[in-house]
């Protein structure tokens, strides 16, 4: 197992951290691709979400740089963890789709249904350029009712631009394979890209959290561990929660300032943890995540949710949890002015 530090790290520690991986502490200057990279993966069910989120992360960031990057095949939108729809970078996705539908075929197999067959016949259906689900539905008309959205675990997938580009909600498809030429993955090596790039962008966190982020089974991840073991590190979280760490990832001091930050609806700081606390205070998370599953548009302040936030009539409204410090109040109605201005 990798060697421990022989210190717990606090929960502000742990926080600075995450930030810090999360580009939130200061912006950085990364093209989208690397900066996706950077992040592991970015929630995608609603197309503003991840420009957004990048606006938020990138110096100078603007619209036209994420949807030149999904033209350009630099990044693609694909339904991935959790069986939701993830932004990730084009050189990842084919590692990251072989753990999934690995997943997913297990589950297929212990239902009896003929998965082989019927991935075969949506990738027929690609032969004749994007489709729609509705399509790829009426190519297997034997799926059960119960697992009709499961359409999209039978082969990889990824949304064809304009699909995924700003404000454009009109899906058209294709496989993987036919827009990304990708070759074939090992699934050992697979599970330690995810886990390093999991690591690099929410670190640290434990075997639990990444469990929760993918919705992959501790055997599923297992060999990567072993494989990274001599790049990884221990820690001890504050409630006795053994940690994982790369070894060379960046820890600020506790004492490192957070700036306010918007973050979009589904943001994956809020949903990448099975425990939230390191960002989202246990009071006002039934608040930020509703019953649905939904999860709520968010700003920080001093690194945590602090409140929600929203778009109406070219500005951007805020509704704290609690009154601010007067300073809070002023960075935040700056920071809402600049978020208005790239929302118009």
């Amino acid at each position: 197992m990798p060697r421990s530090t022989a210190r717990a790290l606090s929960a502000r520690e742990l926080n600075r951290a995450t930030l810090a991986r999360q580009l939130l502490l200061e912006p950085a200057r990364l093209p989208v691709a690397r900066a996706v990279e950077r992040l592991c993966a970015m929630q995608a069910q609603a197309p503003k979400a991840p420009y957004v989120g990048l606006w938020s992360r990138l110096e100078g960031f603007h619209r036209d740089q994420l949807t030149r990057a999904y033209e350009r095949k630099r990044v693609v939108r694909s339904t991935l963890f959790r069986v939701t729809m993830q932004l990730v970078s084009a050189a990842d996705h084919p590692s990251f789709a072989a753990l999934m539908h690995a997943r997913w075929r297990d589950e297929f197999a212990n239902w009896k249904l003929p998965a082989d067959e019927w991935a075969a016949r949506i990738e027929r259906l690609a032969e004749d350029g994007p489709f729609t689900y509705a399509a790829a539905n009426a190519a297997v008309p034997e799926l059960p009712d119960r697992y009709r959205w499961r359409v999209r675990c039978l082969t990889p997938l990824v949304h064809v631009p304009p699909a995924g580009t700003w404000g454009n909600h009109r899906v058209h498809v294709t496989t993987a394979e036919r827009w990304l030429e990708a070759s074939e993955v090992e699934l050992r090596a697979a599970a330690a890209l995810l886990i390093e790039r999991y690591l690099a962008g929410y670190g640290p966190a434990s075997k639990a959290d990444l469990m929760r982020f993918s919705g992959l089974r501790a055997g599923d991840l297992n060999p990567g561990f072993e494989d990274l073991e001599p790049r990884l590190v221990q820690f001890e979280a504050e409630d006795g929660r053994t940690l994982f760490d790369l070894r060379r990832a960046k820890r600020p001091p506790a004492d490192t300032p957070a700036p306010v930050r918007f973050l979009p609806e589904w943001d994956h700081l809020i949903l990448a943890f099975d425990e939230r606390a390191r960002v989202l205070p246990p009071d006002v998370a039934p608040v930020v995540i509703k019953k649905n599953g939904d999860v709520l548009p968010t700003f920080f302040v001093d690194g945590v949710v602090a409140g929600l936030w929203g778009y109406k009539d070219g500005k951007v409204k805020t509704e704290p949890f609690a009154p601010l410090p007067r300073a809070a109040r002023r960075e935040l109605e700056d920071e809402g002015r600049r978020l208005a201005a790239f929302l118009a």
